[in-house]
């Protein structure tokens, strides 16, 4: 499923020479079990406008000190995700929060990791471009890349292309970002292939972790249900967009429910007690390549994960977040506690496996383009 998109020529004389263009194909990435993605209308998606937005989102002069781009968190390697535990700005801080994988990110109804207000991936961007706490790409106003981005006669093509008439703006830029992200479709994992009816395509130890994984017994597939492995989901066909925030256990500060302040979860937007610790459930595809886990990057390794959900919380027993999560009265209804014999669980990390894309990993038409 390799996109053909735009191929510009870097030359002196910025010829170019267009494989694609025009309205975006999306029968042509996405499988018969993925719906239409819903499109804002004010956006809508463009061959021209994707490949202009993968210039930027790997261009490092979108930060302050043009010393990182969107892809120094989101490596295409690690399904666009961050290795680290947590991510670091572009002046040396380190994030409260690892940045989120952004495979099939069209299909998200909120963005970030626990804020049920941030719904564009548009609006998403001037966080990292202009955000202060943290400090991400660390840009101190949107005439500083705008007139790094003038001086580029490879942009002033890719800018008429993409947004004839219009020029190089904020709004232009951040539109074909958005364009981009909303691109990276990953559909080809051996469980996407099984789901199309490919019966060799899993293992039986595969399929026997696929039943477990959807089992009433683990519960896992409650918030990582579907064809996107995750539950805070829209789409054309959807009434309504439903966001959904969760809190799995992971802590429980001092026993009264809370989680360390600078990862207080959706309660630092709405105030509401019972929203603390409640976070975004990610999608799980390709998540043996996006370690580590958790919003703050807690768990290192998906045995660490299993060992979080069998117990029903994690407890940590000294320092400053000590507490055990498994009591925490805030706790989603859905982590109870497991109990699974080796070979289950191996059966299970088997199909967690199962769902890494190997051709999204390594398809070219996401990837660096300078």
């Amino acid at each position: 499923m390799i996109l053909a998109l735009l191929s510009l020529s870097c030359t002196d004389d910025t010829t170019s020479e267009v494989e694609k263009s025009g309205t975006f194909d999306w029968d042509e990435v996405l499988p018969g079990h993925f719906p239409k993605p819903k499109i804002p209308a004010d956006n809508p998606m463009t061959y021209e406008k994707v490949e202009l937005g993968r210039h930027l989102f790997y261009d490092t002069r979108l930060s302050g000190n043009q010393t990182q781009s969107c892809a120094s968190c989101h490596v295409q390697e690690n399904a666009f995700s961050d290795p680290r535990a947590r991510a670091v700005g572009s002046t040396g801080e380190v994030h409260p929060r690892g940045s989120m994988s952004l495979a099939n990110v069209v299909y998200a109804s909120v963005l970030t990791w626990g804020n049920p207000l941030m719904v564009e991936l548009e609006d998403q961007m001037l966080v990292p471009l202009f955000g202060e706490d943290p400090v991400e790409l660390g840009l101190g106003a949107q005439e500083e890349v705008l007139g790094r981005l003038s001086e580029d006669p490879i942009y002033e093509d890719l800018f008429e292309r993409a947004f004839p008439g219009e020029g190089i703006t904020l709004v232009t830029m951040t539109k074909a970002i958005g364009s981009f992200q909303r691109s990276l479709i990953s559909a080809g994992a051996p469980y996407d292939r099984y789901q199309a009816g490919e019966s060799d395509a899993l293992s039986e130890s595969e399929k026997r972790g696929m039943d477990l994984f959807f089992s009433e017994r683990l519960e896992c597939f409650h918030c990582h249900g579907g064809f996107s492995l995750a539950d805070a989901v829209t789409h054309e066909g959807l009434v309504f967009d439903e966001p959904s925030f969760h809190n799995n256990g992971l802590y429980n500060v001092d026993g009264f429910g809370a989680y360390p302040p600078e990862n207080g979860g959706v309660f630092e937007i709405t105030g509401i007690l019972e929203d603390s610790g409640r976070f975004k459930a990610p999608t799980l595809r390709n998540i043996a390549v996006t370690a580590p886990y958790m919003h703050d990057g807690s768990l290192e390794t998906l045995d660490d994960v299993i060992d979080h959900y069998a117990r029903g919380g994690t407890l940590t027993e000294d320092g400053p977040n000590a507490g055990d999560g498994a009591q925490n009265r805030f706790k989603s209804e859905f982590v109870n506690g497991f109990e699974l014999s080796e070979s289950e669980r191996e059966d299970l990390l088997n199909f967690l496996r199962a769902l890494t894309d190997e051709e999204f990993l390594n398809n070219p038409a996401h990837s660096d383009p300078w």
